[in-house]
């Protein structure tokens, strides 16, 4: 029987191999002339004909069956006709409707827009709110187009007030967000070791001036002693005993205050440890101390004009508005105007203290500016004991014969075009508040600082003096337009400033330098950065030439004295 009949040949397939790659090497004649589009098995199969038109609406994932090759022209249709022989014949233009007004427009009578308007249709001065102030709508966009231009601005690349050396080694950085959220609550008032000097009263009637009666500012010719910590003869005699932490309370304010700073500042710290004898200020102490000083020869005492200002004072040296001259000018005017509204007449009564003033010997015949020293010690805890000098400069009497104590400061005006604000001579004796929230917003710093020194020498209040220029650029003649007093603490409540974090930033510092060796130690506020450094710096580091650190044969220490008298 033959095999071959009953079953059906098998012949082998052609098999192609691609030598250069994978898939077929020639193209079937069915797949010739068929246009290929890519496809991915990943992509999502769409609908047929969505009448619905659902698809569109997914604004989210409109891609959503889209190919992931991209979508492809081979089915593409092209017109490849002549349109070169086409003309458009109608060259007219389209008409537009007639505009007929307030056809869209709502009615208006009864918003806040179509009260402004009058009897023929005309806007009357819409009055817009910007800034708490009430001015024009023209007024109102130039302000916001200052205000928002103003952003572009680069920041001003400032200087530090000492130039850091190479041989410093950084400690510590203390940024200002982590030192805001620090709080010492429950530190009791300082209890009184010392007072010293005597005060003058105050001339009350200085409290009914305003702007219509206004007084020249005079030029008192009165010494002012800005000494720091370690050359006051009392902290001297109280180091041996009492506390292990000393310094002034412009030092204290100016640390406890640092947050709002944004000039530069330093301030040098020695820290002795146990049993350590000090060549230059002859004493013996048992016991870690630290001594808080300034430098010498320094602007620490100067007061700063528009420090936080938005639009800050320009570096001109040669302009009376520089950052440096204001300064000069301020604290010019802050000494002659504590000394003016006080009765300083041969026959007026004053209130001298327990022992009289550290810096002035009985033999020398010079006029002293008035001022009141107390010597008060602080107990912050874990057995720090501050000890600091606190300044009172006048004090009134009460109907009931009580004696209360003030700390007189001045608020000075420069240029209120250039300076931002607001004139004090049209808004002072109205809007007064206006004015302190303007000034509180300028010199947060300043304004803080003179509040915690209130605090820390226990003023009964605190007296706010408004000086201002005769003429914008003239700063060498003022005149008094009014004056203010608060309550220290009330006063702090009202500027936002919280004592138990002031404490917590001093406490902070306290703490990381008692952690320190024994050795000179410098804290600087970073010009262009909201941050304190903490550096270790040498021995000599600042020390003079003279090798007795201006000390005489007896060993006081030399006074460093201001007359502002002649600015």
């Amino acid at each position: 029987m033959n095999t071959s009949s009953q079953y059906p040949r098998f012949e082998k397939p052609v098999v192609q191999f691609n030598e250069t790659g994978w898939g077929p090497c020639e193209l079937p004649d069915t797949f010739k002339d068929v246009p290929y589009q890519p496809f991915s098995k990943s992509d999502r199969l769409g609908k047929i004909c969505d009448w619905t038109n659902t698809s569109s609406g997914d604004k989210k994932y409109q891609n959503k069956y889209a190919s992931s090759f991209g979508t492809g022209n081979q089915y593409a249709y092209y017109h490849e006709e002549d349109e070169t022989t086409f003309h458009l014949v109608d060259t007219a233009r389209d008409q537009k409707p007639p505009h007929q007004r307030g056809r869209f427009r709502t009615n208006l009578r009864n918003t806040r827009a179509g009260r402004g308007r009058n009897t023929r249709g005309g806007l009357n001065s819409v009055m817009t709110t910007l800034g708490g102030k009430n001015i024009k709508s023209r007024d109102a966009r130039r302000g916001m187009t200052k205000k928002f231009g103003a952003r572009n601005v680069p920041p001003k690349i400032r200087e530090s007030s000492v130039a850091v050396r190479s041989d410093w080694t950084s400690i510590e950085e203390m940024d200002f967000p982590r030192l805001m959220k620090l709080s010492l609550p429950n530190i009791k008032e300082g209890e009184d070791i010392i007072t010293c000097g005597t005060l003058e009263f105050y001339d009350k009637t200085y409290d009914r001036i305003n702007v219509k009666s206004e007084k020249p500012l005079q030029k008192i010719d009165r010494i002012v002693h800005t000494v720091t910590t370690t050359d006051d003869p009392v902290i001297r005699r109280l180091s041996k005993t009492i506390g292990n932490v000393f310094a002034t309370d412009a030092i204290l304010a100016t640390i406890m205050c640092s947050t709002r700073s944004n000039y530069s500042w330093d301030i040098v710290i020695e820290k002795f440890a146990e049993n350590t004898y000090k060549f230059v200020i002859f004493r013996f102490y048992k016991g870690d101390k630290i001594f808080m000083d300034k430098r010498d020869n320094t602007e620490f005492d100067l007061l700063t004009v528009n420090e936080t200002s938005v639009e800050p004072p320009t570096d001109d040296d040669s302009s009376p508005n520089s950052p440096r001259n204001l300064a000069i000018e301020a604290t010019f005017i802050n000494h002659n105007f504590s000394q003016q509204v006080l009765k300083t007449g041969p026959n007026e009564s004053k209130y001298k203290f327990d022992e009289p003033n550290p810096f002035i010997s009985e033999d020398e015949d010079i006029e002293v500016a008035s001022v009141g020293y107390r010597y008060k010690k602080w107990d912050l805890g874990s057995d720090i004991v501050l000890v600091a000098r606190c300044e009172h400069d006048g004090v009134f009497q009460t109907p009931n014969g009580d004696h209360q104590f003030l700390s007189i400061k001045a608020l000075n005006e420069w240029d209120s075009k250039l300076a931002n604000g607001m004139e004090w001579r049209q808004k002072l004796d109205t809007q007064r508040g206006a004015v302190l929230a303007n000034e509180l917003r300028n010199n947060a710093c300043k304004l803080a600082k003179w509040t915690v020194q209130a605090v820390l020498a226990g003023s009964d209040q605190l007296k706010l003096g408004y000086v201002s220029r005769i003429n914008s650029r003239d700063p060498s003649r003022h005149v008094i337009l009014g004056t203010q007093q608060f309550k220290p603490h009330e006063f702090a409540a009202q500027s936002n400033l919280s004592m138990d974090n002031a404490w917590g930033v001093l406490r902070c510092i306290i703490d990381i330098v008692m952690k320190q060796k024994d050795g000179k130690y410098l804290i600087m506020k970073d010009p262009n950065k909201p941050m304190i450094r903490l550096y270790d710096i040498p021995d000599n580091t600042f020390d003079s030439d003279d090798s007795d650190d201006g000390e005489g044969d007896d060993g006081e220490a030399f006074q460093p004295v201001y007359n502002y008298g002649n600015k």
